[in-house]
C-alpha cells in the first residue's frame, strides 16, 4: 500500500469520527503531544486539548466534512501530507498540512496539523 493510501485511510477514519460528533475519536488520530494550529481557534497542544477543541467543532450540525490528500510522502518514521478540506458554508474550505509519526504497531498518528483557510476574507 502506498503512503498516500495509508494516510488517506487515517484521514477517512478522522472524517468519520468528525461527522459522528466523536471528539475523542478525532483526538485519537493524534500523538499524545500532537498539535493543531488553525485560523478557527487558538492552538491546541496535547490530545486532551485537541479533544476539547473537537468537542466545540463537532457539536451540533457538522455538515459533510471532506478531506482528500493532494500530496504525501514519507522518510523513515516520519511522513507529511497536504490535504484539501471542505466543510460547507459554516467553516469553508482550505488545506491541511500535517506531519505524522509511525507508531510501534506500524500505523500513523498526526504529530502536527496546520489548517489554512482558502476562503476570501479569512
Amino acid at each position: 500500500m502506498s503512503i498516500r493510501d495509508e494516510l488517506q485511510g487515517l484521514w477517512d477514519i478522522y472524517v468519520a469520527a468528525y461527522r459522528a460528533g466523536d471528539a475523542a475519536g478525532c483526538a485519537a488520530m493524534f500523538t499524545g503531544d500532537g498539535e493543531v494550529h488553525s485560523p478557527y481557534a487558538p492552538p491546541a497542544r496535547g490530545r486532551a486539548a485537541i479533544e476539547a477543541l473537537h468537542s466545540i467543532w463537532t457539536q451540533g450540525e457538522v455538515g459533510d466534512k471532506t478531506l482528500a490528500l493532494v500530496e504525501a510522502n514519507s522518510s523513515g518514521d516520519l511522513a507529511w501530507c497536504l490535504a484539501a478540506y471542505s466543510e460547507g458554508e459554516a467553516t469553508g474550505n482550505g488545506t491541511s498540512l500535517s506531519v505524522l509519526e509511525r507508531q510501534a504497531g506500524g500505523g500513523w498518528l498526526i504529530r502536527m496539523c496546520s489548517l489554512n483557510s482558502s476562503d476570501a476574507g479569512e
